[in-house]
């Protein structure tokens, strides 16, 4: 057999040109998603994050450019401690494998809940559920100088935020704590507070019947509330304290929005995470369409970026939430 020429110059760079080309053109959108893969839901089985991850998965599957199975498998209790460790444990960058996210699982890392080992930065968002969060009282809002009593369930729980809000404006609430199994507008109705966060669905609807007057939302610096656009953010007002303890605000504020976010693990390769996006974008359509309960909102994967972003603070920020808590409010982890 005659020996085979060495490759000339002109040789490698038609090589090189080629996988140039094929670079070029071969981007994000020519990604396969994989022929299946494992979707991580908080349970119980039947409640609300299931019920997003059921029309979230038949909306992937037909959004798809190519035929996948999602395996829904329900894990733990709804503040979604347990899917998120296991997304954190069993997680691969390689697009088997996503998380629905709650705020809650968020909330328990910020706080220290020493069941949270998973960490949400870098996470990676297809799509999200963003909830309205808003601070409400019997009366209209005071301002600072005021001393409000403001109920919420527990320090580790989004109530907390609204205090530590309040903190900053420069109000002195008193904190009334243990609401757990009562509803914040039925706080608000028996008396009981004059002050609480609503968060979650048919916020319209819970407003009305407690004839609650808005104070501020929980929103980033500059933005509103599509359902109450004329209720400033509590980032609007001329905040007082720490820098830390401002940053703080901000990421147990976006725990309190988020209802639900889809995401991959860090480092999942960008031409994969393009793919799953593309496919979610069938769900958003489907959603903005049909319509989410009042108060809740579907957003896509670039959309929720810096919501899931906010979730995870820079390290002195979080120490300075945990130390508030402790000083606050006498509370820290078990």
């Amino acid at each position: 057999m005659p020996a085979r020429p060495d490759p000339s110059r002109r040789d490698w760079m038609r090589s090189g040109l080629g996988l140039l080309a094929a670079g070029a053109f071969g981007g994000p959108a020519a990604a396969m998603l994989p022929a299946a893969a494992t979707l991580l839901v908080p349970g119980p089985a039947g409640g609300p994050l299931a019920r997003i991850a059921h029309p979230l998965g038949e909306a992937l599957a037909r959004g798809a450019s190519t035929a996948v199975r999602l395996n829904e498998m329900v894990l733990g209790g709804p503040d979604g401690v347990t899917a998120a460790n296991r997304f954190a444990t069993e997680g691969a960058p390689d697009g088997r494998t996503l998380l629905l996210l709650p705020g809650a699982a968020a909330l328990a890392r910020l706080v220290g809940d020493p069941r949270a080992r998973y960490d949400a930065a870098g996470s990676l968002p297809v799509c999200a559920v963003q909830g309205t969060a808003v601070v409400v009282g019997r009366t209209g809002f005071a301002g600072a100088g005021a001393s409000p009593r403001l109920g919420f369930a527990a320090p580790d729980m989004a109530g907390a935020a609204a205090l530590l809000g309040l903190d900053l404006l420069g109000l002195h609430a008193s904190p009334v704590i243990g609401l757990a199994g009562l509803a914040p507008e039925a706080a608000l109705a028996q008396g009981l507070a004059e002050a609480v966060l609503l968060t979650g669905p048919d916020l319209p609807a819970r407003l009305a019947a407690a004839g609650a007057q808005p104070w501020f939302t929980l929103e980033p610096a500059g933005a509103r509330d599509p359902l109450l656009p004329a209720v400033p953010s509590v980032h609007d007002y001329a905040l007082d304290g720490p820098l830390a303890l401002r940053a703080a605000l901000t990421a147990a504020a976006a725990c309190a929005r988020l209802q639900a976010a889809l995401v991959l693990p860090a480092l999942t390769p960008a031409n994969l995470v393009a793919a799953w996006r593309s496919a979610a974008q069938r769900w958003v359509e489907d959603e903005t369409r049909q319509g989410l309960a009042p108060g809740l909102r579907p957003l896509a994967g670039a959309d929720a970026a810096p919501l899931v972003a906010a979730l995870s603070p820079p390290p002195g920020a979080t120490l300075a939430y945990r130390e508030w808590l402790m000083k606050r409010l006498n509370w820290r982890p078990d």
